[in-house]
């Protein structure tokens, strides 16, 4: 895609996805109105609960040469009173947007042509943290439907491989083959099998290889005006496929379009229950941390059944 495309491309999704209908200071979440939550919770009928996270990596690898740091800072085997009180403590150190951990992306967290979302100056991210379109934006939650769109289920294959796409046409054909559309206000996760392939072939530099999302998908995901788009990848394919933008799909969707990524997630869990369920929409419950002026939060989304 030239550069002279993805400019017209990111002034499209941004008018269709109507920019300029909500707030900016709340960009996409704006869509999720209170009748919205209603009908998401009629969802539920078995009362299951699926978690959409994957385990927090501490170990290093190819993609996570910076793991979190876990240090037990209390009492702990061979340091403790054998009676009265104590206490086991522990301490994270987390680079919250990393290439393995599951994450939120808030709407501060994409900087481009000097702007964030709806051309909040960029230099309202300091050294203290952001002043404006933090994480704090969904301090309340975010509690909507949700609908999985399993695309290598469609596509009868365990995983995309690294630097597959998913299409527009992928996104439409698996609305018809899971039953279900994809509406105002939705939060959608799109599964690619990154965590699956992860698990079985290992570990890989994902920073320069991994299945997401075309950039021409994000006019789908602009014209059902979506509140949330979530992956078990990045959500952008790497290589980029852009020219001089090297994730056009965070650029579409967090700063064209205000709708806050989710990264990293894990969907085996969640696949396997959408199938025994034999449905692909939930009530999803997303909690970010309340981390002031934060650029993102670790989060754990529970679909519920």
């Amino acid at each position: 895609m030239s550069a002279e495309d993805f400019a017209a491309l990111c002034a499209r999704v941004r008018r269709e996805s109507g920019d300029g209908a909500h707030e900016v200071s709340r960009g996409a979440l704006d869509t999720i109105r209170p009748g919205h939550v209603l009908a998401a919770a009629a969802e539920v009928r078995s009362g299951r609960t699926v978690t959409m996270a994957a385990q927090v990596q501490t170990e290093p690898g190819p993609d996570d040469p910076e793991p979190c740091v876990h240090v037990m800072t209390g009492a702990v085997r061979g340091a403790m009173k054998r009676s009265g009180l104590g206490f086991a403590r522990d301490r994270f150190t987390m680079n919250v947007h990393g290439d393995a951990d599951s994450h939120l992306d808030a709407l501060c967290h994409v900087i481009y042509d000097g702007t964030l979302h709806g051309g909040v100056d960029a230099d309202t991210v300091t050294t203290a943290g952001a002043t404006a379109l933090s994480v704090e934006v969904a301090r309340d939650g975010i509690v909507g439907r949700g609908v999985l769109l399993d695309i290598p289920l469609l596509r009868g294959v365990p995983w995309l491989e690294p630097g597959d796409h998913v299409t527009p046409d992928d996104l439409a054909e698996a609305e018809r083959f899971h039953g279900v559309q994809v509406g105002e206000g939705d939060l959608l996760f799109v599964r690619v099998g990154h965590r699956r392939r992860r698990a079985e072939l290992g570990a890989w530099h994902t920073a320069d290889e991994r299945a997401g999302l075309h950039p021409s998908a994000l006019e789908f995901l602009a014209d059902r005006r979506i509140a949330v788009l979530g992956g078990d990848g990045n959500n952008d394919t790497a290589p980029s496929c852009t020219e001089g933008v090297a994730f056009p799909v965070h650029v579409l969707a967090v700063h064209a379009m205000g709708v806050h990524l989710l990264d990293y997630l894990q969907f085996e869990d969640l696949a396997a229950a959408c199938e025994e369920e034999q449905r692909w929409s939930f009530l999803c419950v997303i909690a970010p941390l309340r981390l002031p002026g934060g650029t993102g939060s670790p989060v754990n989304p529970i679909a519920v059944f």
